[in-house]
């Protein structure tokens, strides 16, 4: 087994579990709010663990350009939470987190394979297409 298999796994649990509570969440606390607290609570989480590892074996590194694309990701994370709060106060299913994670995903993918230039296969490429019907068929579903 590859050795980032489990943390893959645990993480797709996580980031499940993540849009369940959010819209558990979400018709009892504002947009923003609501958001603040999830991206404070992750800070916190962030931060315990980097108490532990100066703690017990401290191996943080950082350069600028690294702290900068990390800003950006932080930006993206808190700007698509606000996101799904609203999309959950406006009645929006919890079934649809799926497709809308798989047009990410399929971005993800068209990005690692034009920008990163990793390779292109047949179960690639049904994985983008598969992962955008998904997000079409979206539209459809909430008629």
């Amino acid at each position: 087994m590859p050795a980032w298999l489990l943390f893959a796994v645990l993480a797709a649990i996580l980031y499940g579990f993540h849009q369940v509570f959010t819209k558990l969440a979400a018709n009892g606390i504002s947009d923003g709010l609501g958001a603040l607290v999830v991206e404070g609570s992750a800070a916190l989480t962030v931060l315990l663990y980097l108490l532990f590892l100066g703690l017990t074996h401290w191996n943080q590194r950082a350069t600028p350009a690294g702290v900068g694309v990390s800003l950006l990701t932080g930006v993206c994370v808190g700007a698509g939470t606000v996101c799904f709060f609203i999309l959950f106060q406006k009645g929006g299913p919890l079934s649809a987190v799926p497709m809308i994670l798989a047009g990410g995903a399929a971005l993800m993918a068209l990005t690692g394979i034009v920008v990163f230039k990793e390779s292109l296969s047949l179960p690639k490429v049904l994985g983008i297409v598969l992962s955008l019907a998904g997000l079409f068929l979206l539209k459809y579903s909430s008629r």
